[in-house]
């Protein structure tokens, strides 16, 4: 039987070093699942790894899908891991609809990367690199989402950080949401904080990274980016899904 393919869904940027860093990611992977990632028009290695994007950029999910096929044509299986941090709109509207318009017969869906105890270590170690030391106030800084879901995902992502540094972690928005990050940060300060660090709960570098520097704390945190943890924790998603798949399939 035919191993399913992994299809990296993310969101979309205009930013190069977020298209780059999903590139990165998805090679990343590959070579996790011992592949090599191929290109749309190259033979299909065992598993597939490709990406797609819910917005701004192309291919989309569905493209990608209708394009999983075998030497006789035969639509590969595949497993969509959306590369979110947490699950709004996007994963819970976007990935099944395009899963749906692509009309692909066989098709897995994991859950979101985050929250997950994993991307809280590497906050924690980006945190610390950055030069926060205990007793510094913690922002934990997000996109931001109208979507409850996300919204509350966003507020466990918090509480796994908060228990890795084993300090409170104060929530602030860059793009939707309040309050904001430097809303935040300045509280902070107000109510008696000598230095405050940002904690980035992003993915990659772009604009928000870029806003998180002007929101007047002592230090910001790189993005989670391509770390082996992030690496692991998308191949055991995939792994897990396929198993499932293959199982489904078989009987």
């Amino acid at each position: 039987m035919t191993t399913p393919a992994l299809v990296l869904v993310a969101h979309g940027t205009r930013s190069t070093r977020g298209v780059q860093m999903i590139a990165a990611l998805a090679e990343a992977v590959a070579r996790e699942l011992g592949v090599a990632v191929s290109g749309r028009d190259a033979e299909l290695p065992d598993p597939a790894v490709r990406t797609a994007f819910v917005d701004v950029l192309g291919p989309s999910p569905a493209e990608v899908l209708r394009d999983l096929c075998d030497a006789v044509g035969e639509s590969v299986p595949a497993v969509v891991v959306p590369a979110f941090l947490a699950s709004g709109y996007h994963v819970y509207q976007d990935v099944p609809r395009e899963v749906s318009e692509s009309g692909h017969p066989a098709v897995a869906v994991t859950p979101a990367m985050g929250p997950d105890p994993a991307l809280a270590r590497i906050m924690t170690m980006r945190l610390r690199a950055a030069g926060w030391r205990p007793g510094d106030a913690v922002v934990f800084a997000a996109a931001g989402s109208s979507d409850a879901r996300a919204r509350q995902d966003v507020r466990r992502a918090a509480a796994m950080l908060a228990e890795h540094l084993d300090t409170p972690v104060r929530i602030g928005y860059i793009a939707t949401g309040a309050p904001r990050v430097a809303e935040v940060v300045a509280a902070l300060r107000e109510s008696g904080s000598q230095r405050v660090f940002v904690a980035s709960y992003l993915l990659a570098h772009g604009l928000f990274q870029q806003r998180l520097h002007e929101a007047g704390a002592d230090g910001v945190a790189e993005p989670i980016g391509v770390h082996p943890a992030v690496v692991r924790l998308i191949a055991d998603r995939y792994r897990a899904a396929a198993r499932e798949l293959v199982r489904t399939r078989a009987a």
